[in-house]
This record gives structure tokens, sequence and C-alpha cells, in this order.
């Protein structure tokens, strides 16, 4: 009788089945579908963030950080004059602000996203109003707060950008916001020629099973991936940069319910080779002591690796309203609704 035999009939048979079948439950995960059921790895981070002091220039809950080169930019839409304040982003020592809020040449009346363009050193900034891109060299903003930008690129009232990654003046990709949807919107991921104006949507599209697609974006040039995280299910796709499907990555907690009441994925981004994704997981609000009702934000980090495998999760302790990552100083910069209300956590022993 051959070794496999044997096995089968003798004492080992049941600890061998019931070993398979343990392993069979443990994951249903194929070439491109997992579903991760634990995220437990939980470290308590909060005393590691640091304050940056922004009492000079109050920063609102709207303020979105962004890194250009050796400066912290932060958008803020709520400003009631300059909507840019540019700080150092390693002393975060303030230096000067810039795009005027108004109707006229060169000012900003709907302020949308920020995106950056290193090896010259500009800032691109979407007025929704204008239905325009609009350029601002940073040595001549940081000479003149007056300065005035140059229109890069003109929107298309039907596609139009929400949130993008610069390359080249023929290369962006971006989430791009589609409204020819009965009404509705649909974001995209896509590439985009600023200097044409041609948009090519990614080949995937969304998830097939939800009827309604909100969702946050990050791409990875070096890795040759993007991400896509939902608002409203608990799902991350990760992409190549031809826009083949490589991993969608279910959460205990996925449904294709249409629904407000549960978010989950906030912001997404790239911090060296892992995924840094601010994750709710529940209720969209909570109840003041008053008893009125207010918005919640996502109160962790969930890490994972390129391939969507879970790392950890950071309990930040308090509710996150936006962030970037500052890659050359490895550490994220954060707007908080807490004790702290513009920060940043060293990722040093976090992510090496």
């Amino acid at each position: 009788m051959n070794t496999a035999a044997c096995l089968f009939n003798s004492p080992y048979k049941v600890s061998l089945l019931l070993l398979i079948v343990l392993c069979l439950s443990c994951t249903s995960n194929t070439d491109t579908e997992r579903h991760q059921k634990n995220r437990n790895n939980i470290v308590n981070i909060q005393e590691r963030i640091k304050e940056i002091n922004t009492e000079e220039n109050p920063i609102t809950a709207w303020g979105i950080p962004h890194i250009l080169g050796d400066y912290l930019l932060v958008s803020d839409y709520k400003s009631p004059d300059k909507l840019v304040y540019i700080f150092d982003k390693n002393n975060f020592k303030y230096i000067t602000s810039t795009g005027d809020r108004g109707q006229g040449p060169g000012e900003i009346s709907n302020m949308g996203r920020i995106a950056t363009n290193e090896a010259e050193q500009i800032f691109y900034l979407t007025d929704h109003g204008s239905e325009k891109v609009l350029s601002f060299r940073l040595d001549s903003v940081l000479l003149n707060p007056d300065y005035i930008p140059s229109v890069k690129a003109n929107i298309k009232t039907e596609l139009f950008p929400f949130n993008y990654q610069y390359v080249n003046d023929t290369l962006s990709y971006g989430l791009f916001w589609d409204v020819t949807n009965n009404g509705d919107y649909k974001p995209i991921v896509t590439k985009w020629n600023m200097n044409t104006g041609e948009i090519i949507p990614m080949k995937y599209s969304g998830h097939p099973e939800l009827k309604r697609k909100r969702v946050s974006f990050a791409v990875s040039i070096e890795n040759g991936i993007y991400v896509e995280c939902y608002w409203y299910n608990d799902l991350m796709s990760i992409c190549n940069l031809n826009g083949d499907l490589l991993y969608n990555i279910y959460g205990k907690i996925w449904d294709t319910k249409t629904t407000n009441e549960d978010l989950y994925f906030q912001d997404v981004m790239f911090c060296k080779d892992k995924i840094v994704a601010s994750y709710w997981g529940s209720n969209n609000f909570y109840k003041k002591k008053n008893g009125e009702l207010s918005s919640n934000y996502p109160d962790k980090f969930l890490i994972f690796d390129l391939n969507g495998n879970y790392q950890k999760t950071l309990n930040i302790g308090s509710q996150l309203l936006s962030c970037c990552y500052d890659k050359e100083n490895n550490r994220i910069i954060m707007n908080l609704d807490g004790d702290i209300q513009f920060g940043y956590l060293d990722l040093d022993g976090i992510i090496e």
C-alpha cells in the first residue's frame, strides 16, 4: 500500500481531513479576488503625532496638504483671501500665500485639487468655476505674492478632473468625473494629455456588482500601478497602468448595498512600497453631546503591500480630514479634527 493510502486508512485520516477543511475555510481568494476577514494588527500612534503650528495662518477643515520640492502647500477652499498657503516642509515655517479668490483673470472662483510638477517646480490648480487648470511657478510665487498664474489647460464640462498626478505635458493619470451618466457622475481613472485635451479611460471601470461608484485614487509610476479605494463599500482595487485589474481586495464588511450610511475609505497614497489608506469602517454620522448630527471622519490608516496584502492598522486617535506623504522625510502630514489641528507622523519604524 502506498503512503497516501496508509494515511487515509490510519488515525491520521481525521486530522488530515480537518486540516484541509480549515485551510479551505480560511480564504476564498482567487488570482484577482482577495477577501480579508481579519485586520487586527493594530498599532496606536496618537502619541507619535507632532503638532505643526499654523496659528499665524489658521487652516480650516477644508485645508488639503501637498508636497512640492522643499515646500508644503496647503490649499484651503474656505480661506477668505489667498487660497494656497506655502510653508517650508522641513521646519513648517510659513513663507507666503498665493491664489486670489475671485472672478477676475487669474483668480479662482471654485477651487479644486492641486497637482505638482516636480521637475519644473510648478503646481497646477483646477478652477471648476472658470473650467481651467491654472499654472503657478513656485519660484515666481515666492518672489511675488501677487503673482498671477497662467492657464495650463481647459477642462471639458462633461468629463473633468477631480484628482490627478502629473507625469509630463502629454501624460497625467487622473480620476475624472463623468457627468454624462443620467444626471449622476461616475468617477473613472484615465490617461490625460494636457496639451491636446485627449482623455483615455482605463479598461477597468469599476466593480461590476456595484450600481454606484465613489472612490479615491492614487498612482505609483515607479511601481506601475494605481489604486482605487471605495467610499461606500469595503473594497480596494489595484490595477496596472494599462488599466488591467490586478486585485480586488475585500474587507470583512464587504457588501454591494447602495447607501450613504456606512463609509469605508477616504484618502489613499503610496508611502515607499506600501499602500496607505485612511479608513472609517463605521457609520457616517455620530451624535454630539447636544444631540446634533455631524459628519464623521476616518480615525485610522490601513497599510497594505503593493499586492494588497494587509500589514497593519495605525490608530490615529483623532479624526483625519486630509493628508499627504512627504517622501523625503518619510512622514505623513495631516489635517485633523482633534487636540492637534495640523500635525505630522514620522513613519520611521512603521514604514521602512
